[in-house]
């Protein structure tokens, strides 16, 4: 029996105005599966993961999800389908508490009786903001916000999650603790789309590998096979590893 794809893009092109960023992209991800989308800086990494939620528009092909072409539509409907993007950065309020802004977001969510508890499983992913949940937001290292962003994201329980560069510029330890996190919540049937240069923790996690040179897919495949064809190829684009 076929399974059908959870999110698809076929031969999407997208731009930003004159500038063309993605040409025919294609790529699938299955039901709980995990895909690593790497490659240099400028490659075009993050305009694939915010055209897979919604953020910028393909200006040509498809993006579907689950069997429904969704290309053209808003964020908030990929949000309802069960995307969930945790972008590069630290989305927080800076002057409310880790609790607060938890608060804030599960009461959209999850509405005012799911509050309780999601505040239970986030401090239960990330003991960190446990720890600290009544300290502001501002006030917490850039590796406790980047849990505290995507705390607020995987309560919700989202079908897929597109996570964008999550190690950028945390220590090794924070970077550890938040690949742990992401294993878990595939193992409890997420499906993510991982975007991101640091190669080694993305080919532990993920069973498939698109590698993406100037806005084209260059090679894809199983990331048993990745190692080598992402080094060379990062290594002769200058980017980092």
């Amino acid at each position: 029996m076929t399974i059908e794809p959870i999110f698809e893009m076929k031969d999407v092109g997208a731009a930003y105005g004159p500038f063309r960023a993605l040409f025919g992209v294609s790529l699938k991800i299955q039901p709980g599966a995990s895909l690593a989308l790497l490659g240099a800086n400028g490659a075009g990494k993050t305009t694939v993961a915010r055209v897979a939620s919604g953020l910028v528009a393909a200006s040509s092909g498809s993006v579907i999800v689950d069997g429904i072409d969704m290309t053209g539509s808003r964020t908030y409907e990929f949000a309802r389908a069960g995307i969930a993007h945790a972008p590069e950065g630290r989305s927080v309020f800076a002057t409310f508490t880790v609790e607060e802004n938890l608060t804030l977001s599960f009461r959209r969510a999850l509405g005012r009786g799911g509050v309780r508890a999601g505040l239970e499983e986030a401090y239960t992913l990330f003991p960190r903001l446990g720890e600290r949940r009544t300290q502001e937001a501002g006030t917490l290292s850039g590796g406790e916000q980047r849990m505290l962003s995507l705390a607020r994201v995987l309560v919700e329980k989202p079908r897929l999650l597109i996570a964008d560069e999550l190690s950028l510029g945390l220590a090794p330890i924070i970077v550890d603790e938040v690949y742990e996190t992401l294993a878990s919540i595939r193992g409890s049937g997420t499906a993510l789309l991982i975007v991101e240069q640091h190669v080694q923790h993305a080919l532990e996690l993920c069973d498939d590998v698109a590698l993406l040179d100037h806005g084209t897919i260059a090679w894809r495949g199983p990331s048993s096979e990745a190692a080598d064809v992402v080094v060379n190829h990062l290594f002769e684009t200058g980017a980092q590893s």
